[in-house]
């Protein structure tokens, strides 16, 4: 059983601004209920802002109810857009709150209400706030709406302080045909299928470009080395032919030297047989 607190609120915050206290006492007044009646009684009024935006909720119900589904489908589906998509999404985004702010507005002029350029600022400012957030797009639907909203605002835990007359019930969007929905998060997968598949292909092009450069850079180093070695096996064979004429001379002036001393030896053998005659002929 729905709160009778909650259809009160809803006709006193859609209804005159000028007259909401005077029109709040008299729903107290009425009520049978005195738990009811306090209640009533405890209702804020509206800001301006805010009530703009409730006169739009109930007057425009449609109307929002398609762009919080367009909000909610955009919400999910920007983690899969890129830089340039989501620069577009932005732009389309505030183009299209600055529509439903000026239609809140002209609706609120209709009735009689005086509405300021800094109102209507705040009046897009809430709507943006429910493109963002699905717990201000449910205070914004409720058509309570106590105050404005921020847009970088966080509202999960606050969001039965924003309305009136008892926390707001998610919004009743209209559904996407059950196709259209499958086909677009089906094209998602794909795209996030083809987005992956080029990621692994530039990795593995940047990979095979790193071990083209390595098998050119170690390619090269064996030329060099091979040339490096050639040079030093001929370098090898010429010292070896060097070591074994160097051994060979040795091996002569070995011989040589033998032939020499012996020749010294019997030289001085001479020599000595020599003196011996002399000092044997000097005697005689």
């Amino acid at each position: 059983m729905s709160d009778p607190l909650t259809d009160i609120a809803a006709d006193l915050y859609t209804g005159s601004l000028d007259d909401f206290v005077s029109a709040r006492n008299e729903r107290a007044a009425a009520a049978d209920d005195r738990e009811l009646a306090t209640r009533i009684r405890a209702l804020r009024k509206p800001s301006v802002a805010a009530w703009v935006v409730n006169v739009f909720a109930r007057e425009r119900a449609a109307q929002l109810g398609e762009a919080l589904q367009l909000a909610q489908e955009l919400r999910e589906a920007q983690d899969d857009l890129d830089a340039r998509a989501l620069s577009q999404l932005g732009r389309d985004r505030r183009a299209l709150t600055r529509r439903l702010a000026a239609t809140a507005v002209e609706l609120a002029e209709a009735r009689g209400e005086r509405v300021t350029a800094s109102t209507q600022d705040a009046v897009q400012q809430t709507i943006t706030a429910a493109f963002f957030d699905p717990d201000a797009a449910a205070a914004v639907a409720s058509g309570r709406l106590i105050r404005e909203l921020e847009p970088s605002g966080t509202f999960a835990d606050i969001v039965d302080t924003l309305v009136g007359g008892g926390a707001p019930a998610p919004p009743d969007l209209p559904d996407a045909p059950v196709d259209e929905v499958t086909a677009r998060r089906e094209r998602r997968q794909r795209e996030r299928a083809l987005r992956d598949a080029e990621q692994v292909l530039h990795r593995a092009e940047r990979e095979a470009a790193a071990t083209d450069r390595a098998l050119r850079d170690a390619s090269l180093k064996v030329d060099e080395l091979a040339r490096r070695e050639r040079e030093l096996e001929k370098e090898l064979e010429s010292v070896r032919r060097d070591a074994d004429r160097a051994r060979a001379d040795a091996a002569e002036a070995g011989g040589r030297q033998a032939e020499l001393a012996q020749r010294v030896a019997d030289a001085e053998d001479a020599v000595q047989e020599a003196q011996r005659a002399l000092e044997g002929d000097q005697r005689s």
